[in-house]
């Protein structure tokens, strides 16, 4: 069972579309993260390529229909992000954890992204992953968040978690706090459609 699967049997709903977008800078693991979410079925590709523009992938489970766009963090392209923001229900920010030269830049993307006026006005939740952890270089979460000034995110659910996209490490912790992040929504009738 994949880890959406999981998701969606334990929130226990009926037929619901939960529309997510994967942001982060080139070279993150946003793609590896998405292929390790897709159900077991899916065979993720043996090479991972940079995603040009953007890629969407859709999983449907028993009660809940995912669309997962994976957005290009190729600095051309990062203009597209906002096209997508007004429908989405979630936001997966990833951050390569061993970038120490680039962490401003994700920081610059990141505060972009909350002063948009299709997210700056919604209370959606937003899961980071500090991911690959697995290098030496890797800063800590909590290094992550205090880089990314996270803590000033007041107006919206935040949660950061070690990850290590290829062994799938720390990517169920996030998606169990996203789970309960969307089981309260579904109990308030927010950001999900029929």
């Amino acid at each position: 069972m994949g880890l959406l699967d999981k998701l969606t049997r334990w929130l226990g709903l009926r037929k619901k579309e939960v529309n997510v977008l994967c942001l982060g800078l080139d070279n993150s693991g946003k793609t590896t993260i998405i292929n390790q979410l897709k159900p077991p079925n899916s065979q993720p590709p043996q090479d991972i390529v940079p995603t040009i523009g953007f890629s969407i992938e859709k999983f449907k489970s028993s009660s809940l229909s995912f669309t997962v766009f994976d957005m290009s963090g190729q600095g051309r392209y990062r203009n597209l992000w906002e096209h997508y923001y007004k429908e989405s229900h979630a936001i997966i920010f990833v951050v390569d954890s061993s970038d120490k030269l680039r962490m401003v830049v994700a920081k610059e993307e990141l505060d972009t992204l909350l002063n948009h006026d299709d997210i700056r006005s919604k209370k959606i939740p937003m899961l980071f992953f500090a991911n690959k952890m697995d290098l030496e270089e890797a800063m800590s979460s909590n290094k992550v968040s205090q880089l990314l000034c996270l803590e000033a995110i007041k107006d919206k659910p935040w949660h950061i978690c070690d990850s290590n996209a290829i062994k799938a490490e720390g990517l169920q912790e996030g998606l169990d706090w996203l789970q309960e992040q969307f089981r309260q929504s579904y109990q308030n009738n927010e950001h999900v459609s029929d």
